[in-house]
């Protein structure tokens, strides 16, 4: 037999340190462009449209009543006649820079990131989106932690004890999750456990002010949104792992005599965790841009209750501010995914 050489580092079974930068730069970009992309198709739509359909965002601002002179002064102030691209220019530039609306001597500066300023309360969207977003954190993440652990465990559960009482049990369960709308759980776990019972008090309380209130306001909601979510990445993890049980490399694995556990865990596991993480970051980025279901059912001020609010009240600044949060988490959360793919799948650097 001929001895081979070694993979050498930079080679096509060894990704070498150029490589995987040249992976991340490539993702970066995309990101980048991603992003521009959706800045400029939310900002026509929000802004662009309703003027071609005939309807003038500076009413939105002033209201119907208004006189002809303050219309045109708000149109002026907000450069509503400037051409689309300069109009767009000057959004993407007070978000990096800040921006001046100015009417004459009237300027008012907005500091960076501007998103400008609501047509309802007049008052600056960034702090709005701030003053929310530890709200919609705080749920996405106890939500996504509970999903993850209880999902994951009961599908991998079931797939090693298929056909078993705890098989069928777990997975009808599961489907009864998939199935019950989250107005629907959320509305009877606070009839059953807030207004009868009385153990749980949902009136919510930041992390900084009380930290026993601001669990306390939370559970409910982490365990309606996690019964949905655990239902569905129990199914997929069972799929996926009933799928992996049956391939040739775990055969191999126990005819070495490697213990069930390492099967389990380093063999089967690995390969099981690309679908979970795909799902993971359309499921998680979403949230993080507002779970408005949730929020709303349990009057948690978090970016999904203001964007109902600002839908409601056609404050288009603020959705267009949500939109854009929501697709920045979108669009982050499947770049980290992506670059978890190439720590568990070393071929994904190689693509």
């Amino acid at each position: 037999m001929v001895a081979r050489d070694p993979p050498q580092p930079g080679s096509r079974a060894t990704p070498g340190p150029r490589t995987v930068l040249a992976y991340l730069i490539r993702r970066l970009f995309a990101v980048v462009v991603m992003l521009l992309v959706v800045t400029l198709t939310t900002f026509a739509i929000f802004f662009v449209i309703p003027k071609w359909a005939g309807s003038d965002p500076a009413l939105l601002f002033v209201g119907k009543q208004a006189d002809p002179a303050a219309i045109e002064g708000i149109r002026e102030k907000l450069s509503l006649g400037d051409p689309v691209l300069v109009q767009f220019w000057h959004f993407v530039q007070g978000l990096f820079v800040g921006r001046d609306y100015a009417n004459g001597t009237d300027v008012t500066h907005c500091p960076a990131p501007c998103f400008g300023y609501s047509f309802r309360t007049e008052q600056a969207v960034w702090p709005q989106l701030t003053d929310a977003m530890p709200v919609t954190l705080s749920l996405a993440a106890g939500a996504c932690l509970l999903w993850l652990v209880g999902g994951i465990t009961t599908g991998v559960v079931s797939a090693l004890r298929r056909g078993t009482l705890w098989d069928r049990s777990a997975m009808t369960v599961a489907l009864a999750g998939v199935s019950l709308p989250i107005y629907f759980t959320g509305l009877l776990s606070l009839a059953i456990f807030s207004y009868s019972l009385k153990w749980v008090n949902v009136d919510y309380k930041g992390l900084g002010d009380d930290p026993a209130m601001w669990f306390e306001s939370l559970i409910l909601p982490w365990i309606t949104l996690a019964f949905l979510y655990a239902a569905m990445y129990a199914r997929l993890t069972r799929a996926t792992m009933l799928e992996i049980m049956g391939e040739d490399y775990i055969r191999t694995a126990r005819a070495k005599g490697l213990r069930e556990r390492v099967v389990i865990g380093r063999h089967a596991m690995r390969s099981t965790w690309t679908p979970v993480l795909t799902l993971l970051g359309l499921d998680l980025g979403a949230l993080l841009g507002g779970a408005v279901l949730t929020e709303t059912t349990y009057n948690l001020p978090g970016l999904g209750r203001l964007a109902v609010n600002a839908i409601t009240e056609k404050d288009l600044p603020v959705i267009l501010g949500v939109t854009l949060i929501a697709a920045v988490f979108i669009v982050v959360a499947n770049l980290i995914v992506d670059l978890l793919y190439a720590v568990i799948d070393p071929r994904v650097r190689l693509g």
